[in-house]
C-alpha cells in the first residue's frame, strides 16, 4: 500500500512538470501563457532617448509654434518688431533750416525726412472774449446744462473764450453753429482760427528705442512742436 502510494506521487509530480514546461501541449494539456509579446515591441528603448533643447521642443509642439510665431519655430531668426513712426511741424524756412543742421549732426543718414506739407485753414465756432474768468466759469455751467460739448481755445488772443468746435471749411462751421444755436446757445460765431500755411514737416518713419533716446537732442530745435504720431 505504502509502495503504491510513493509511485502514485512520483507520476503525480512527473505529470506536473510535464504540464508546465508545456510537454504536453501537443495534447491540449498546457498552463495558460502569461507573455504578452505586443507589449515588446511597445517598450522604450533607453538608449534612443536624448533631451530636447527648447527650440525643438517647440518646433515639436505645434500649440508652443502658434504662441512664438512661425519664424522662431523654425529655427530662424524673428524680425524685429518695426518702430513707431513720429512727426512734428510744421516749420517755417528759419525753423527748417536750424531743425535740418541739427538734424544732420545728431540722427542717423535716413533715419528722418523733411518734406513739404501744407495744413488747410480752420474755422472755429466761438463764444468769448469774456471780461472775466468768473464769466467764463458761468458759459461753461450754462453749455453743461444745454448738453453742448466744448472746449478750450489754443489762440492767446481768444482767450478767455471757448470753442465748441473746429472745422476745415467754413461751410462746416455754418452747418454745426445752426445746430448749436437749436439747442439754445445763441451768443457763438463762427471765426477763423487758422489761416492755410505751408511749411516742411519732420518725419522719423522707424523709431526705435535706441533712437528714440537720440530724439532728446533734437527737442530745443523743433520750435515748441511735439513729435506725434503719424497719421
Amino acid at each position: 500500500m505504502l509502495r503504491s502510494l510513493v509511485v502514485i506521487l512520483v507520476l503525480a509530480n512527473a505529470a506536473y512538470l510535464a504540464w508546465t514546461k508545456g510537454w504536453l501541449a501537443n495534447y491540449g494539456l498546457a498552463p495558460t501563457s502569461q507573455s504578452e509579446p505586443q507589449r515588446l515591441t511597445q517598450q522604450l528603448r533607453p538608449e534612443a532617448l536624448r533631451i530636447l533643447s527648447p527650440l525643438e521642443a517647440r518646433q515639436l509642439d505645434p500649440s508652443s509654434a502658434s504662441e512664438v510665431g512661425p519664424e522662431a519655430a523654425l529655427g530662424t531668426p524673428a524680425r524685429a518688431q518695426s518702430g513707431e513712426c513720429l512727426q512734428a511741424g510744421l516749420f517755417n524756412e528759419v525753423q527748417t533750416a536750424t531743425l535740418r543742421n541739427r538734424l544732420q549732426s545728431v540722427l542717423p543718414a535716413g533715419s528722418w525726412i523733411l518734406e513739404s506739407s501744407t495744413e488747410p485753414a480752420q474755422w472755429m465756432v466761438y463764444m468769448g472774449k469774456y471780461n472775466s474768468l468768473d464769466a467764463l466759469a458761468k458759459k461753461r455751467n450754462e453749455l453743461r446744462q444745454l448738453g453742448v460739448a466744448f472746449e478750450p481755445v489754443n489762440n492767446p488772443s481768444l482767450e478767455p473764450g471757448l470753442s465748441l468746435g473746429s472745422f476745415t471749411s467754413r461751410e462746416e462751421a455754418d452747418s454745426a453753429l445752426v445746430r448749436i444755436a437749436k439747442n439754445g446757445v445763441r451768443t457763438a460765431k463762427v471765426i477763423p482760427s487758422q489761416l492755410e500755411s505751408r511749411g516742411q514737416k519732420l518725419k522719423l518713419p522707424e523709431v526705435d528705442a535706441n533712437l528714440r533716446v537720440q530724439l532728446e537732442a533734437i527737442k530745443p530745435s523743433l520750435a515748441g512742436k511735439s513729435l506725434q504720431k503719424c497719421k
